[in-house]
C-alpha cells in the first residue's frame, strides 16, 4: 500500500489540483455515493415488493393508498422530496428531544429515506406491472397443483414477475445512482460535493466535474454489464434455440 502512494504521489506531483488529497475527496465522495445508492435501492426493494402485490389488490383500502403513495412520489421531483424531509423533520415537534434526532441530525439519513421512499414508488409499479402480466397459464397450473395463494407467489409469480422487470429494474438502478448528485445540496459529501469541493478551492470547473463525471459513467457501465449478465442468465430460456 505504501508502494501505491508513493508511485501515485510521484505520478501526481506536477499536477496541481488532482493531488493525492483531492483524491482522497472524490474517494470519500464515492464511497458516500454507492452507499446511499445501494442502501436506497435495497430497503426500496424490500418495500416494494409487497407494496406492487397490494397495489393489485381487489380490496380498495389497500390498493389507493398505495396507489397515492406511488403517484405523489413519482409525480414530483426527488429534489423536492429531499428538501422537504431535510428540512421539515426539524419542525416535528419534540423530536429534537427523542433519540431520533440523534439519527435524524445527519445529513445522510433524511437523504437516504427520500431515496428509499423514491425508489420504493418506482419499483413498486414496475413489480406491479411485472406481475400484473404473469401468464394465466401458469396461475391455472399453481392452482391445478394445489397451491395456496402464498406459495403461488412465492414460487411462481414473483420469480416470473422479478426476470420479466429485470430490464425495467436496470434503468431505475442507473437512474438513481444519476439522481443521487442532488445529495450534496443537503451537505452531504458525495461524488458531485466533492466536485463543488475542488472546484471552489481550484476554480477548475471542468477538471473537477469532467473527472467525477468519468466516474459517474464507469459506474454505470458497470451497472449496465451487471444487468446485461443478470438477464443472460436468468432470461436464456427465451432465447430461440439454435439449429
Amino acid at each position: 500500500m505504501d508502494a501505491l502512494m508513493t508511485w501515485l504521489e510521484a505520478r501526481l506531483a506536477d499536477n496541481s489540483i488532482f493531488t493525492l488529497q483531492t483524491l482522497s475527496y472524490y474517494g470519500e465522495g464515492l464511497t458516500t455515493t454507492v452507499q446511499l445508492v445501494f442502501l436506497s435501492l435495497i430497503i426500496g426493494l424490500v418495500l416494494a415488493v409487497p407494496l406492487a402485490i397490494g397495489r393489485g389488490s381487489k380490496h380498495a383500502w389497500l390498493r389507493l393508498p398505495i396507489f397515492f403513495y406511488c403517484y405523489v412520489f413519482r409525480g414530483t421531483p426527488l429534489l423536492v422530496q429531499l428538501y422537504l424531509i431535510y428540512y421539515g423533520v426539524v419542525f416535528v415537534d419534540g423530536i429534537q428531544e427523542t433519540w431520533l434526532w440523534v439519527i435524524l441530525e445527519k445529513p445522510f439519513v433524511p437523504a437516504l429515506i427520500a431515496f428509499t421512499l423514491n425508489t420504493a414508488a418506482y419499483t413498486t409499479e414496475i413489480f406491479r406491472g411485472a406481475i400484473k402480466s404473469t401468464p394465466r397459464g401458469e396461475i391455472e397450473a399453481a392452482r391445478a397443483y394445489g397451491m395456496s395463494w402464498g406459495l403461488m407467489m412465492r414460487r411462481i409469480v414473483l420469480p416470473s414477475a422479478f426476470r420479466r422487470a429485470l430490464p425495467a429494474y436496470g434503468n431505475e438502478v442507473i437512474f438513481m445512482l444519476h439522481a443521487s448528485a442532488i445529495a450534496s445540496v443537503v451537505t452531504i459529501m458525495d461524488l458531485t460535493g466533492a466536485a463543488r469541493f475542488v472546484y471552489a478551492r481550484f476554480y477548475a470547473p471542468f477538471d473537477a466535474f469532467l473527472f467525477v463525471a468519468a466516474i459517474y459513467l464507469c459506474l454505470t457501465f458497470a451497472i449496465l454489464y451487471l444487468f446485461r449478465y443478470l438477464e443472460k442468465r436468468l432470461l436464456a430460456h427465451l432465447k430461440p434455440a439454435s439449429g
